[in-house]
């Protein structure tokens, strides 16, 4: 697939200013792709699920650039006659030629007033245009369609009814909802004790575990500026669930938001290509779209902290799709070291995000409950985020490239504690520790 290269920002002279437009786009389909493949772009977003107007896109594309036309052309006609007034001697003749120049003038100004106005509307579509999802993306309007296409380990089997992750932390004065709400409010907790400690044996284990597979270590800044969300494609769509401050950012739900606004606007170094970023920082959500589902517990909670795969490649389709399955393969094999079942499934059309090409989740077993529940997503984007953050590097013939990014969760917390424990308890209410997370913990297991 071709790809078309955009300025990051669109800069307009005139004789005397500069009218800065900065430039959000939307994948790796620039306005030419989207004309000129209309019916596939379509496509694409009715696989996904989401509504948009093309037709109003490519006229208020048409309108752009009439009026951009217009400004030009009266612009270079400005300067003609600047040009000959300066040859002219006074008289009736250069001041009529004076008139006509301020009525130019004034011409230009208002049609660059109105077209401010319509590259704000030009801008507004072209963010919700959506990414097109690989062939290999499954039908489907929610997660409920997903496809499982990886099973791992076997379920335990219990001589007694298991409990709980709430029931066994609570009885282990690992985990308090009580107070965690009287501090918080709704979804608030508090971990203590061994709950407290085995979340950092995790954390440890898991900066080991992938700095051994080349991935440098950041903790990221969870507070973020509004146009790293609209960059990584978080925005528009996902505005109800992020926290705002009331300065204007915005607390992020991932570390992948700050791991991408590291490089926004840099040209990289090819030789540098593949970047393997594994960032750490607190994430914020307010789950403004679960009312009623998981209110107890540590599944779905408003503050968490997580560990996020993030990687900047060349703009290939081929390297994407080998490093989508390395990442994804990553986590399932640090599940796999600790010993927890798990399946993984391929995202349907419906449960892919505006910018993800293909995505997989990761699903531990959860065995009060009897079935699968998700820790990790594994997803690629080509260049619909670095188009918008502006990341380049330059390929073997010097032209300037969009890289292609994609990110994995690693190990999200206290989330990964729910399988983890429940998956390890005994009857008597005690919890193994897993063989290589125990000299990171320091006992084997943990009893009242």
């Amino acid at each position: 697939m071709a790809h078309f290269v955009i300025q990051g920002v669109y800069l307009f002279k005139t004789k005397t200013i500069y009218i800065y437009f900065p430039l959000i786009l939307n994948n790796m389909l620039d306005i030419k792709f989207i004309r000129d493949n209309k019916d596939l772009v379509a496509a694409g977003a009715k696989k996904k699920h989401i509504e948009i107007n093309l037709d109003e896109l490519v006229s208020v594309d048409d309108e752009r650039k009439k009026i951009m036309q217009s400004i030009e052309t009266k612009r270079a006609n400005q300067k003609v006659m600047g040009d000959n007034m300066a040859k002219m001697q006074s008289g009736q003749d250069k001041a009529a030629k004076l008139e006509e120049l301020k009525a130019i003038k004034e011409e230009i100004q208002k049609e660059e007033e109105t077209l401010k106005g319509i590259i704000s509307k030009w801008q507004t579509l072209m963010i919700q245009v959506p990414n097109i999802p690989d062939i290999s993306v499954p039908e489907g309007e929610s997660d409920a369609q997903n496809v499982e296409v990886k099973n791992w380990g076997e379920p335990p089997v219990f001589d007694f009814k298991p409990k709980s992750h709430i029931e066994l932390m609570e009885g282990l004065s690992m985990l308090d909802l009580e107070r965690g709400t009287k501090i918080a409010g709704f979804r608030g907790y508090v971990l203590r004790g061994a709950g407290a400690r085995l979340s950092f044996a995790l954390w440890q284990y898991g900066w080991q575990f992938f700095l051994k597979k080349g991935f440098e270590p950041f903790i990221m800044p969870s507070l973020v500026k509004r146009e790293l969300l609209l960059g990584s494609g978080y925005l528009p769509q996902g505005e109800e669930d992020l926290y705002k401050t009331q300065d204007g950012e915005y607390l992020a739900g991932t570390a992948e938001v700050p791991a991408m606004g590291f490089w926004s606007g840099e040209v990289l170094k090819k030789e540098s290509l593949p970047m393997k970023h594994l960032a750490f920082s607190p994430c914020f959500r307010r789950e403004a779209g679960s009312h009623g589902k998981d209110t107890k517990g540590v599944m779905r909670v408003h503050e968490f902290f997580k560990l996020e795969q993030v990687i900047l490649c060349e703009a290939s389709h081929e390297q994407s799709v080998r490093l989508h399955e390395e990442i994804n393969r990553n986590t399932e094999e640090l599940m796999e070291s600790i010993g927890i079942p798990y399946r993984t499934v391929i995202n349907c059309s419906g449960d892919l995000g505006l910018g993800q090409v293909k995505k997989y989740d990761i699903e531990l077993w959860v065995p009060s409950e009897g079935k699968y529940r998700e820790i990790s997503s594994a997803s690629y984007f080509h260049d619909f985020q670095t188009r918008r953050l502006n990341i380049r590097y330059r390929d073997g013939e010097e032209k300037l490239r969009f890289a292609h990014s994609l990110n994995c969760t690693a190990l999200p917390t206290p989330r990964a504690l729910i399988a983890l424990i429940e998956n390890n308890q005994r009857a008597d209410g005690s919890i193994k520790i897993p063989e290589v997370l125990a000299p990171l913990f320091g006992e084997k297991e943990i009893r009242a």
